[in-house]
């Protein structure tokens, strides 16, 4: 699976990188030639993106690769550093965007020319149909970093919209309107930032090891009761590691098994869980003596029936 995932990540990371590409230079030279501010706008915001798209790329392949001597626990936080450092780029690029279209609002500049409003359409249908692939294959791979990249193509769309929006209110109204142009710009850069704290706020969860879903931990642990010899599971706590989960438990075994049994029995509970959670790269077990009972039996290792 690992392998398989960062296959589908690159995959998805390099078509957006060539759609982004030919977007962000198509609507520099329309946005110059047909004098839409907004258009130039968000032409920026698309070279933001093809940045931002070599920064995963770059990211998977970090995150991608195995444990060593000075990285014992693999390299997974990559993906919420990358995810921060787009989300950080975003915010940037919306306070550009809105610096420039409040200057824009006091200059006074020709009339977008209306077949920019054309470019604009198909820019939207493609940027959007662009976010639900990367968003589907961010679902299907568990990947924060390329759930993040999918929102900026989506704020690249939002961009487009405000800025079609602007350029079509500003050829209705004429002159009187052509600043609805940079309006437009300007709520599309309040759009943008939001989406940026938005993709922010999960990276930084993560890099502080924020604890994962309850439900999550609740079936790790529902998990390795399932192990024979377990008497019960108390403290269980997980952290991320980009796709990667690292668990620790408390385990409590009869406390008159010999140490080579209990070995065992934390061994066992580590592969169950890993077979059964792939994204589980790790699991320390705490052993831990069961309550006295009157009599007590010890069972080699396995799985009990559901």
């Amino acid at each position: 699976m690992p392998d398989i995932r960062i296959q589908r990540q690159i995959q998805v990371t390099l078509t957006g990188l060539w759609i982004n590409g030919a977007l962000a230079i198509g609507k520099l030279i329309a946005g110059l030639l047909g004098h839409s501010h907004a258009l130039v706008a968000d032409a920026v915001e698309s070279f933001a993106d093809l940045f931002s798209s070599l920064i995963v790329w770059r990211g998977v392949l970090v995150a991608s690769k195995p444990p060593d001597a000075d990285h014992p626990y693999g390299h997974g936080k990559a993906e919420p550093i990358t995810s921060a450092l787009i989300a950080a780029m975003l915010l940037a690029a919306s306070g550009g965007i809105a610096i420039h279209s409040v200057q824009g609002i006091f200059t006074r500049h020709d009339l977008p020319a209306r077949w920019t409003l054309l470019i604009l359409l198909v820019v939207i249908v493609i940027k959007e149909g662009l976010f639900r692939y990367v968003r589907r294959e961010a679902l299907k791979t568990g990947s924060l970093l390329v759930r993040t990249d999918a929102w900026h193509h989506r704020s690249d769309a939002i961009t487009s919209l405000a800025a079609a929006t602007g350029i079509g209110v500003s050829i209705v109204g004429g002159e009187p309107y052509a600043i609805a142009d940079e309006i437009a710009a300007l709520i599309a850069a309040a759009i943008i930032a939001w989406n940026g704290w938005l993709a922010l706020r999960p990276a930084l969860h993560e890099l502080m090891d924020t604890t994962p879903d309850p439900l999550l931990l609740l079936e790790i642990q529902r998990l390795a009761e399932k192990v024979r010899g377990v008497e019960a599971v108390g403290k269980c706590q997980a952290r991320r590691m980009g796709w990667n989960l690292t668990v620790d438990m408390h385990v409590s075994v009869d406390p008159d098994m010999c140490v080579r049994d209990a070995h065992n029995i934390a061994h066992a509970v580590e592969d169950y869980l890993r077979e059964q959670r792939p994204e589980i790269s790790g699991v320390l077990v705490h052993l831990e003596p069961a309550p006295d009972r009157s009599e007590s039996t010890v069972s080699p290792p396995g799985i009990l029936d559901p």
